[in-house]
């Protein structure tokens, strides 16, 4: 699961404004460190679309600093980000993929989609065809 780490900082009114190191694009702020954090979660899976949508890859999530705390993207939207990266890495573009594994290109534009529920199978199917396992541990 992919999680990055994002700077929670109070102004003197208390409210939280909250940045992301690897992700500068993604800045949000709270009224309270609670909806804060979730505020950074929504910005933060903004900002994911927005890379998919201009296929650019997403950088790796530094280690956390003093200060700083974990957001998590959701297992399935960490997925797809993982999958952009494999593409842009082989140079493989969505149509190439779709076809690869037997999809129309607008279904390959769904299963990219960070808001679509894609089948786990699929995922893997479309790991294998960029060359990557895509594998399922439970701690």
């Amino acid at each position: 699961m992919l999680k990055f780490p994002a700077h929670f900082e109070p102004d003197e009114k208390g409210i939280y404004f909250v940045s992301f190191r690897d992700i500068p694009e993604a800045v949000t702020q709270g009224l309270t460190l609670e909806e804060a954090r979730g505020m950074a979660l929504d910005v933060l899976i903004s900002a994911m679309d927005f890379y998919i949508e201009d296929s650019r890859r997403v950088p790796e999530p530094s280690p956390a600093e003093a200060g700083e705390e974990w957001v998590e993207l959701p297992l399935s939207m960490s997925a797809k980000v993982m999958l952009l990266n494999e593409m842009i890495e082989k140079q493989i573009r969505p149509a190439d993929l779709a076809r690869a594994i037997g999809v129309k290109p607008q279904e390959m534009t769904r299963i990219m989609d960070l808001h679509h529920a894609t089948k786990i199978d699929t995922l893997a199917k479309a790991f294998s065809a960029v060359g990557k396992r895509l594998e399922l541990h439970v701690a």
